[in-house]
């Protein structure tokens, strides 16, 4: 009989960090394990005076790493008796992102240090800190007038949420920790180079995946923005690009092997291949079984839609999306990456901040509920999906919700159900742009939290969206993801597609789209797409006396049906 060999996926997430172990053969995920962080609320560090700012405690990282995985093998061990940590051939890692961390010279936190222990300046910028707004915006500008090469591979337009504007930030905001560091380093890329024991910022073999899709890395400018573009950003900032890269890996490539210090941490050997980092989006895509034609919908407290494109056909610039990048998914592939900056987080503010009817009426089963009894555009309810701005396709993280055609009769329910049709109306928006520019959608997979818990909100994408929505058969594509691409780097699997073949697959039960309340939807999606235009672009959107109105129209009908 065959020895079996496993693989070991490490995802960082918002809030916590989570371990599995995964059979490279079958695909059977033998053990897991979570840890949340410590630090902050939920593990984000936050400032009530500055509510664009979310940092998080890299120290988090390392225990997490310690705690998860030694949880992990103790069940494996009592799930599979004759489980050995030595039947593990490879690691993987995968973090959110753009999460960078500025480091000293020899790829130490800042924040471990005295000087700036408590300076949340000092400590990894959560992807979705959008203090760096404005400096966006001057990246966005500059380029636009120089380099507008930079902008077409990202979608026009450069992001809060992104590399640059964090570090121009924090260069104007907090000079003495900008000054302090020797270079900046992304979470998913100094999760390896601990692991492996070597983090000299130079010496770090960083993700192509990070690189492309959040700091404008493409070898066909020769790598990283010329320094010469920077420096007219910030003259200091110039000067840090020498302190960065000037080449990228893609994430079947070991990082290095897991060190002796770090094998004693976690219960492994030493000399496992660790595969270099990328983003939790895209390897959970790569979980799902992406591949051409599979669109894939990674849902949780936001989306991330990763979608591949092999590299040696055609491929126009897509305006809005949040990078075309080389190998960031799939070697071999173009990736790219489009997603909305909050859904499960707006469906959390709804039931956690405001409340309706208290803990036991307005819970989310509790909504979820009475909301699946409503029938579309009965409410009269038509909401925007921006509550934490918009990431695609008009990448603006300025933007906010909005409610409109609320009366004094309107409910929770109503209300909870509006705002899953918004982020619904929101990924048609997504998927459009796509099919505009030629890509193909056969099939879409979703995975996450929400794929998971909640059919309402599955239904009604399909409802929107007009096209099945599958489920990723595991649960934690984004772990499994990262441990294929550590079996792959190890060399168990010579490639993705054998791998994906052996390790993915989906659930049996699938959501396919009623063709009735398609048709309403449809109606629904011309008058969010008036209050999309209207509140998100500078075109001339025209008079919205419209929309209101016709909100009633297709409430009053809807209730007489």
């Amino acid at each position: 009989m065959t020895a079996k060999r496993y693989a070991l996926g490490l995802d960082y997430g918002t809030n916590s960090v989570r371990a599995l172990l995964v059979d490279i053969r079958t695909g059977r995920e033998l053990a897991t394990a979570i840890h949340n962080y410590e630090t902050g609320a939920a593990g984000v560090v936050l400032d009530a005076r500055t509510p664009d700012l979310a940092r998080q405690n890299p120290a988090d990282y390392l225990k997490g790493a310690e705690v998860a995985v030694r949880r992990t093998l103790a069940l494996a061990r009592t799930a599979e008796r004759s489980f050995d940590p030595a039947q593990v051939v490879g690691i993987g890692v995968d973090t959110t992102g753009s999460t960078p961390i500025p480091v000293d010279r020899e790829g130490t936190p800042l924040c471990f240090g005295k000087e700036f222990r408590k300076n949340p300046n000092a400590m990894a910028w959560l992807w979705k800190d959008h203090t760096g707004f404005a400096e966006a915006a001057e990246i966005t500008a500059l380029a636009a007038r120089e380099h507008p090469e930079y902008l077409a591979k990202c979608g026009g337009t450069y992001s809060s949420e992104w590399f640059f504007s964090k570090i121009l930030h924090c260069r104007r905001a907090d000079p003495d920790v900008f000054d302090a560091a020797w270079s900046w380093v992304e979470c998913c890329d100094y999760i390896p180079a601990v692991l492996t024991g070597e983090t000299r910022p130079e010496k770090i073999r960083r993700g192509r995946c990070a690189a492309g899709h959040k700091a404008m890395f493409n070898a066909h400018w020769g790598g990283l923005p010329a320094k010469e573009f920077l420096a007219k950003l910030d003259p200091k900032l110039g000067e840090l690009r020498d302190r960065l890269y000037d080449k990228t890996y893609t994430s079947d490539v070991p990082a290095g092997r897991l060190a002796p210090a770090w094998a004693k941490k976690l219960g492994l050997p030493a000399g496992i291949p660790v595969a270099v980092g990328a983003f939790d989006a895209h390897l959970g895509a790569v979980g799902s079984g992406v591949f051409p034609g599979k669109f894939v919908k990674i849902m949780g407290t936001s989306t991330c839609d990763i979608c591949v494109w092999p590299s040696d056909k055609p491929l126009a610039d897509i305006p809005g999306l949040c990078g075309i990048v080389e190998g960031s998914v799939l070697p071999g592939y173009y990736g790219l990456e489009a997603g909305q900056s909050a859904v499960g987080d707006i469906f959390n503010w709804f039931v956690g901040y405001l409340q309706p009817g208290g803990p036991a009426k307005g819970s989310h089963e509790a909504l979820t509920r009475k909301a699946a009894k409503l029938r579309p555009g009965r409410s009269g309810l038509l909401a925007l999906d921006w509550n934490n701005g918009n990431r695609t396709i008009l990448v603006d993280q300025r933007l906010t919700g909005l409610l409109i055609g609320q009366t004094l009769h309107t409910t929770p329910e109503e209300i909870y159900r509006a705002l899953i049709e918004a982020t619904a109306f929101g990924a048609l928006t997504i998927i459009r742009r796509f099919e505009e520019y030629g890509l193909a959608i056969d099939e879409v997979i979703a995975c996450g939290g929400i794929a998971e818990k909640n059919p309402l909100v599955m239904q009604i994408y399909a409802d929107v969206c007009g096209k099945e929505m599958k489920v990723a058969r595991s649960s934690q594509t984004c772990a499994l993801g990262s441990a294929i691409a550590g079996a792959v780097a190890a060399g168990a699997h010579p490639w993705f597609a054998e791998a994906q073949r052996a390790m993915c697959g989906v659930k049996l039960r699938s959501f396919k789209p009623d063709p009735g309340r398609h048709k309403i939807y449809a109606e629904l999606y011309g008058l969010y797409r008036q209050l999309h235009d209207a509140f998100g672009t500078k075109a001339e959107a025209g008079s919205l006396f419209n929309v209101m109105k016709d909100l009633l129209k297709i409430r009053d009908r809807e209730l007489e049906s």
